[in-house]
């Protein structure tokens, strides 16, 4: 009875796969039995389970079990938590986190099981981070794929940041120039956290309205995070300003140089095979597979692919060799310097 009754309420729900910004329509609409939320970025994450908490709980669904899979976890208590029926009320939460995205293999045939006999009277909340396409493809993220609502959630590229900050500032009924816009996100830029943090204190410190450059540049600290890859795509893009601002901030966190320069160089080796794929007549979209390349970053690749000739590209993996010299103390020169000289190299081009 138990069994038919959860795969009865499985089956009156349609699967899907749907956006973030789309969660709160389709929880107004229907409550599914199943939610699976996956990404790298901790603050979307997050809200996303806090609305479906929220909503459930609007719903009578009042008690809450939370099941946190580390290394030890046993999973027999969570199928003895779905068939056992609540105590003190007749509708509850069953949230399920898997840090490691790896539930193993017990863990793979306990989530297929339960994705069989969805538990009645219960909304389950499963949350992972990113997972690799290997993931994507097993048997155990396939079942919860055709069983309930899974939102794959991705962080904010910097192109779409300053639009996203302004919906965030209009919640709270304020707003800003583009250019006002454009320089907050980049203050915040790789920090998706800290920029929902500063948000919030600018409608603390000022009233509903238009922010003048001045308020929020009072008030905002520089909060970018970046990275060696997020110095790669500057470079790529041939965005100087950018390229520069990222290389003294790893300058000043005292990244290591070899470290940096390893992903610059890849970055132009990738660039190189991709010249070299297409002289000999292969599909740019066989190549961007090759070369493991997806979303919008294949863009970008392709932009600076028809922006730059191969000879320019080989004197620039002949730069990268030089400033490896340099590192490695047997050749002189500044390796900050000459970075930046190969960061900009691709600027030239265009």
């Amino acid at each position: 009875m138990l069994i038919a009754s959860a795969l009865a309420c499985a089956d009156s729900f349609i699967t899907m796969h749907i956006k973030p910004d789309q969660l709160s329509q389709q929880l107004k609409k229907n409550t599914a039995p199943l939610y699976t939320l996956f990404g790298d970025e901790p603050l979307l994450l997050g809200e996303a389970a806090d609305l479906i908490r929220h909503t459930a709980r609007q719903q009578g669904y009042a008690e809450r079990e939370i099941f946190t899979v580390d290394p030890g976890f046993n999973w027999s208590n969570l199928q003895f938590a779905a068939n056992s029926l609540s105590l003190f009320s007749n509708r509850r939460i069953m949230d399920i986190r898997i840090p490691s995205g790896k539930p193993g293999r017990e863990g793979s045939k306990a989530i297929e099981a339960y994705c069989q006999a969805l538990p009645p009277d219960t909304v389950t909340l499963i949350t992972l981070p990113k997972i690799d396409k290997q993931s994507l493809a097993a048997k155990w993220f396939k079942a919860l794929d055709t069983t309930g609502i899974v939102v794959a959630i991705s962080p904010i590229e910097r192109g779409v940041l300053p639009k996203w900050i302004e919906q965030r500032l209009a919640r709270q009924h304020q707003s800003a120039h583009a250019d006002t816009l454009q320089f907050l996100a980049d203050s915040v830029e790789g920090n998706l956290l800290a920029a929902h943090q500063e948000i919030q204190k600018l409608a603390l410190l000022y009233p509903s309205g238009v922010l003048s450059f001045d308020q929020i540049k009072n008030a905002v600290l520089n909060v970018a995070r970046y990275d060696v890859y997020k110095l790669s795509e500057a470079m790529v893009a041939a965005d100087p300003t950018r390229y520069s601002r990222i290389l003294d901030e790893l300058k000043g966190e005292g990244t290591a140089p070899p470290l940096i320069l390893a992903v610059l160089a890849e970055q132009i080796r990738l660039l190189i095979r991709i010249h070299h794929g297409l002289d000999a007549g292969k599909p740019i979209a066989q190549l961007m597979k090759e070369a493991r390349v997806w979303g919008n970053r294949q863009h970008t690749i392709m932009t600076a692919v028809r922006s730059t000739h191969l000879k320019s590209l080989k004197l620039a993996l002949l730069h990268a060799a030089k400033i490896d010299r340099i590192s490695k103390g047997v050749a002189k020169g500044d390796i900050w310097d000459e970075m930046l000289q190969l960061g900009l190299r691709f600027t030239k081009n265009h």
